[in-house]
């Protein structure tokens, strides 16, 4: 099997400048800065996707988080790579997938540049929730109020650059009524 080659981007700059690529593993051992989009599914109820990724995870395996997503190979693009990502980790179809902002997030085990988005799923629309079963090992649905509340526990195991996300997303909801929907 040939290993993927993922796109490494400028540290710290926020316009998603390339800068070259690499292959996972080197990635992942040297820490290199790259680009993963962070995609929240959300149901017409306002209630958020929240799965626990599987053991075999190369990063942060076994953890609770509420992003859908994955690294930007190499001379793809965030846009394409979180409409592909929501679509292989949780099997829905043809979600819209809107952008909101960017930040970078570093800590020993992953540096990159996020791209987040929302989802805006329909059931009706978008056929059911289907587990990638290399990724997720389990999913449910959580109000926002819920979410917030689990994350407040330190025990609960969820993971960093999934929490850094979503205080970003809560202050960008406070920020733009609108993206309430």
């Amino acid at each position: 099997m040939v290993e993927e080659i993922v796109a490494l981007y400028a540290e710290g700059d926020l316009s998603g400048r390339v800068v070259g690529s690499a292959p996972r593993s080197r990635m992942r051992a040297e820490n290199l800065p790259h680009c993963a989009t962070q995609v929240l599914l959300r149901d017409p109820e306002g209630r958020v996707y929240v799965h626990r990724r599987t053991e075999t995870k190369d990063v942060y395996p076994g953890m609770h988080d509420a992003w859908a997503g994955g690294v930007v190979a190499a001379g793809e693009d965030p846009d394409e790579t979180a409409e592909r990502e929501v679509t292989e980790e949780l099997g829905v179809r043809g979600c819209p997938v809107r952008p909101c902002f960017r930040y970078w997030f570093a800590d020993d085990h992953a540096n990159y540049l996020a791209c987040v988005y929302v989802a805006e799923y329909d059931p009706d629309l978008h056929g059911p929730v289907v587990h990638q079963a290399s990724e997720v090992a389990e999913g449910w649905w959580m109000t926002w109020e819920e979410l917030t509340a689990r994350l407040a526990d330190p025990e609960w195991p969820f993971v960093p650059d999934g929490r850094a996300g979503l205080e970003r997303y809560a202050r960008y909801l406070e920020e733009q009524p609108a993206a309430r929907g």
